[in-house]
């Protein structure tokens, strides 16, 4: 964090702190959040020249890469969550082909006319968080680019102290190629992709385009339209994805939704844009004063989460390689060799893997960022029939489950017990983790329609099949085997994480209120409850830890994972608060593996250990792991998955998250694992049951605490004293 940047990020918070006496319950005006979030505003002062030096922007739903080339063209890539393409029927990794390419809908160009950056014009590009919107200042030329937070629309407005005309550019590099350039359309650029009819059932008849146009704009050719020189110009993109209707229907539709977002006034639609960004920055917050490696997480942890609100409120979740936010990469390294690939590939394709894909989602519940949660929730409840049809035609009896991989229509293939070990083969533990956030969900929102439409039906699918797709042992207890443990051990004995996932989920869907659940169901799940195994404990060097599976640690490990901590996370049988916590510590002390960002979940645990030293020095890794060849600071290292990193960015939200608050039943804990030396902090956080919980922190110590509703301050436990 540069020096500037500190100072400005000092300034700030001296500008909305108010002295009040310490731990009081006090009222307070309304937070003015925006000095803070200008402190860590994005801004440049050079051109591109390339998409690796782009900035994202999105509505949660179409994202854009945005950047400058030397020339002074703006450029954009176009992603959309549900563009779903199809890979050629050559492709042999299985990758890619089996899951859908998650596709940009296009590159755009917007040209002026002189151009003012060949002239040595100066040069700012600054993406302004409070109203998600990047301005582009090209000398006394400047573009404002922003994607509408509550219509299907890509605004670029140009405005100019002298008359400056715009040229606007399709630059298609699929063209013949899947994409379709529509001929003879009045001042409008009209394209789409449509997948061939050999794709997957589930990705064919899927079409996905655009079209561009403005006020002033006329044809030049099908890929350009042009402007006479005027002091302003609007340009308006409006995407557009359909499935199973033809290319005149796809036409009519989208000029349709045109005409409805064209008749709201430019100015009202871009207020309540700013209005609903307001009011999303408004929900939760953390600033931290401090040392470099605070304000290096604060700004980490608030571009985190930007990123997330750009693409998290689509048709689909998020993609953990990449988002929607992937670009060109000219030096890609493929079998030690050079190439070139471009804004369409992504490492480990387009298929959703559990593990990478809840970093973003659990940091969600305390952001208070439920509406980006909805997306993972409707996907899996949408996959379910199908997944609870095969397992009874596979196996003859009820429930359900889900793979760690999968595509977004699910699908399960054959896993009995002679079926070969392997990677994800018999690995049925992401019914339960997601279980548990649908648990929490409900708690934090109390919303009875999502837990009887949505977590149950879930959540009892879950616990079916465990309870009639295993056996039970000589003392009448569930016998998990074969079942991995995760990645990590293949056909293990009762694994750890699935024994921890049941004792965590069932226990809970028992206390469920009568409204909600069915007391013969409930009767069903405590018999149930009964019946699971303890978790396996051993000894290391003298004291007891957990094991990754029960009986002789003889199975060999084929990943970087350490099974035995998810009774700490995600599962929370352990943690401050809770009973055994030495058993748990001792557990995360002798752990195998200590790597650092990416998937790894060790920020977390040791936050929910009360580590607060170990949980600093992970989180501050994952807020310093930036992609060196992409040059926005929240764009992620690979590491083990694809750049822009998602897991990485969420992990450190979650981790920075459990080290201010943490939740044990109705109790809510304050500063559990907060660093001394981040003294100065202004945070504001959700917990379950509807409650917002506001405060400082102040040499260490909490104060001005504002708990919404005031009932619950009765809850809070000031780990500080």
């Amino acid at each position: 964090m540069n020096t500037k940047l500190f100072k400005a990020v000092l300034s700030a918070l001296l500008a909305v702190l108010v002295s009040t006496t310490a731990n009081s319950q006090v009222k307070k005006t309304a937070f003015n959040i925006s000095p803070l979030l200008d402190a860590y505003n994005v801004s440049w002062d050079s051109p591109g020249p390339t998409s690796s030096q782009s900035m994202p922007i999105g509505n949660g739903d179409i994202g854009l890469n945005v950047w400058v080339e030397p020339n002074g063209d703006l450029c954009f890539f176009i992603g959309k969550t549900d563009a779903w393409g199809a890979a050629s029927a050559t492709e042999k990794n299985n990758w890619i082909k089996d899951g859908g390419i998650l596709m940009k809908l296009g590159k755009v160009r917007v040209s002026l006319s002189p151009t003012p950056l060949t002239q040595g014009a100066t040069f700012t590009q600054v993406l302004k968080l409070h109203n998600s919107e990047i301005l582009v200042k090209e000398g006394d030329t400047q573009l404002r680019v922003w994607v509408d937070a509550n219509n299907p629309v890509i605004r670029v407005e140009s405005k100019s102290t002298k008359p400056v005309s715009v040229k606007v550019t399709l630059d298609n590099w699929r063209a013949g190629n899947g994409d379709i350039i529509m001929a003879n359309q009045a001042n409008k650029i009209a394209w789409y992709h449509q997948n061939p009819k050999d794709a997957d059932i589930h990705l064919q008849g899927i079409m996905f385009g655009g079209i561009i146009k403005g006020k002033g704009l006329v044809t030049k050719d099908d890929t350009t339209l042009q402007s006479k020189a005027s002091l302003t110009q609007l340009i308006s993109v409006y995407p557009l994805t359909t499935k199973d209707i033809t290319t005149n229907e796809w036409l009519t539709q989208l000029n349709k939704k045109i005409i409805q977002i064209d008749a709201l006034p430019l100015e009202q639609t871009r207020l309540a844009h700013q209005q609903w960004w307001d009011k999303f920055w408004h929900r939760s917050w953390i600033f931290i004063k401090g040392d470099e490696a605070a304000a290096k997480n604060t700004q980490g942890y608030i571009l985190q989460r930007y990123i997330t609100a750009c693409a998290g409120r689509g048709a689909y979740p998020i993609k953990f390689n990449g988002s929607i936010f992937v670009v060109d990469n000219p030096q890609y390294k493929q079998n030690r060799k050079i190439i070139s690939i471009d804004a369409d590939y992504r490492e480990w394709g387009g298929q959703y893997w559990f593990q990478n894909t809840r970093p973003m989602y659990w940091p969600r519940l305390m952001a208070g960022d439920f509406d980006e949660m909805l997306p993972l929730f409707k996907m899996y409840a949408k996959i379910l029939p199908d997944n609870a049809a095969q397992v009874k035609k596979y196996y003859n009896h009820g429930g359900a489950y889900f793979q760690e991989t999968q595509p977004f229509w699910g699908g399960l293939p054959y896993m009995g017990p002679e079926v070969k070990e392997n990677w994800t083969a018999h690995y049925f533990t992401p019914i339960l983790e997601l279980s548990m956030m649908m648990l929490d969900y409900y708690e934090y929102t109390g919303d009875k329609k999502f837990a009887k439409e949505t977590l149950l039906p879930i959540a009892s699918a879950a616990v079916e099949f465990f309870d009639n797709h295993f056996g039970r042992d000589a003392q009448g207890k569930l016998l998990l085997d074969p079942d991995n443990s995760i990645e990590m051990f293949w056909k293990a004995h009762n694994p750890a994480p699935d024994i921890a996932g049941l004792h965590a989920v069932v226990g809970r869907l028992i206390t469920l209120p009568a409204g909600i659940v069915d007391e013969k169901e409930r009767a069903n799940w405590k018999r149930f409850y009964d019946e699971l195994p303890p978790l396996p404990v051993g000894d290391k060097d003298g004291k007891q830890v957990l094991l990754p599976y029960t009986g002789p640690q003889t199975v060999k490990g084929h990943n970087l994972e350490n099974p035995e901590l998810y009774a700490i996370y995600p599962f929370r049988i352990y943690g401050l608060g809770r009973p055994d916590l030495d058993l748990a510590k001792n557990t995360f002390e002798v752990r195998k593996f200590k790597d650092k960002g990416c998937w790894i979940q060790d920020p977390i645990q040791a936050a929910m250990l009360g580590l607060s030293d170990v949980a600093k020095v992970y989180v501050s890794y994952n807020f310093a792991r930036k992609e060196p060849t992409l040059k926005f600071p929240a764009f992620w290292a690979t590491g083990h998955d694809y750049a822009p990193d998602e897991d990485n960015g969420g992990n450190g939200e979650n981790g920075l998250q459990e080290m201010l608050m943490q939740i044990n039943g109705k109790k809510i804990m304050l500063l559990p694992a907060w660093p001394k030396e981040w003294g100065d902090t202004e945070f504001k956080l959700n917990a379950p049951f509807n409650t917002t919980v506001q405060g400082r922190v102040k040499d260490g110590k909490l104060i001005d605490l504002v708990v919404t509703p005031a009932s619950r301050k009765a809850d809070i436990i000031d780990m500080s004293k």
